[in-house]
């Protein structure tokens, strides 16, 4: 059924300070978990007085080439005087393994997530991307995945129908919405050219935008993909499709004069939502051996989740149906 089987049943607190100590930092002893699902992450007191973020790597999810790509790409943000949080060095590294487990420090970043309903707070972020995404044009991820309706959509809608999370009555309803909707999607992906698309942060939503000092702090780049910008700036969009073109209208006034964008990548907006969706409910699958997932998400294996995630799929095949969103 899972991926992956209680795969941090070995990392215990024990565990967790002696490797800090192995790789050259001193931990006090004070550590706290904080909240992920897909890697262990905690905050660690350092002998200094200072703390740091250190984030302990799913087994089996990403390849050391791909997570060293995420570490590359966060520290050319950082030459760009771009604020990426990105890993501490240490021995010519910043990928370090102990008993089985790879992880990697981080300095600690506070801020609050932003406040898009604010126009200068939103005009500050919109610039940040475009010039996160004009760093991303320099090259391509070369063993990060690209964003496509195979791995996010088809492949997720396989896992769901192989397994048995969808209570036996919704299953027609779900094998149909399904294919209609990647008989949809699939089509507009083909039709648009993939010249423009470049490194992304990809999974661009609040809890991993932090906002201090009037700045940006971009944060947790583990989904970062070979994607068009539109995927890290459709999660900015919020209430009904007029407010969304004044709000998209916002972003690119203040987008464009940093970076270029491809404005018939537009009609990838409710597409990607769609795939976000599928993707996140087949994601909770594959991690239900993880004992985590459970606690976080009991009403997965109910039959309310199931009628809730199967009416969001036919709302948004309607708004497939409709106009992609304008600038007004």
């Amino acid at each position: 059924m899972s991926e992956d089987t209680t795969p941090y049943a070995g990392l215990s607190p024990e565990l967790i300070l002696d490797a800090m100590e192995a790789h050259g930092f001193s931990p006090t002893g004070s550590l706290l978990a904080l909240n992920s699902y897909e890697n262990r992450v905690y905050q660690i007191e350092l002998a200094d007085d200072t703390f740091c973020v250190t984030k302990f790597y799913r087994p089996n999810r990403w390849s050391d080439a791909q997570i060293l790509e995420e570490h590359a790409f966060t520290a050319e943000l950082m030459e760009h005087d771009l604020s990426a949080v990105g890993p501490v060095e240490r021995d010519g590294t910043t990928l370090f393994d102990h008993q089985g487990f790879r992880f990697s420090v981080f300095p600690r970043q506070g801020g609050h997530p932003p406040n898009i309903e604010d126009p200068d707070t939103l005009e500050v972020l919109s610039r940040s991307l475009a010039r996160l995404h004009n760093v991303g044009t320099v090259t391509a991820f070369q063993t990060r995945p690209e964003i496509s309706p195979e791995r996010l959509g088809a492949q997720s809608r396989e896992f769901l129908l192989a397994e048995s999370f969808i209570p036996t009555e919704l299953l027609p309803a779900y094998t149909t919405i399904t294919e209609q909707l990647l008989e949809r999607i699939q089509p507009v992906f083909d039709g648009l050219p993939r010249q423009n698309w470049r490194r992304i942060h990809g999974d661009c939503h609040l809890g991993n935008l932090l906002w201090r000092d009037n700045t940006a702090h971009f944060v947790d780049f583990d989904d970062c993909v070979n994607g068009p910008p539109i995927q890290d700036l459709w999660m900015l969009l919020w209430g009904e499709r007029h407010e969304q073109e004044h709000q998209l209208s916002e972003i690119m006034d203040a987008y464009a004069p940093f970076a270029d964008f491809d404005f018939s990548t537009l009609v990838l907006i409710e597409p990607l939502r769609t795939l976000r969706i599928m993707h996140h409910a087949a994601w909770i699958g594959r991690r239900w051996d993880d004992p985590a997932f459970p606690r976080a998400f009991p009403w997965y294996n109910t039959d309310k989740y199931w009628s809730d995630h199967i009416l969001d799929l036919r709302e948004q095949l309607a708004k497939l149906d409709e106009p992609p969103l304008t600038l007004h």
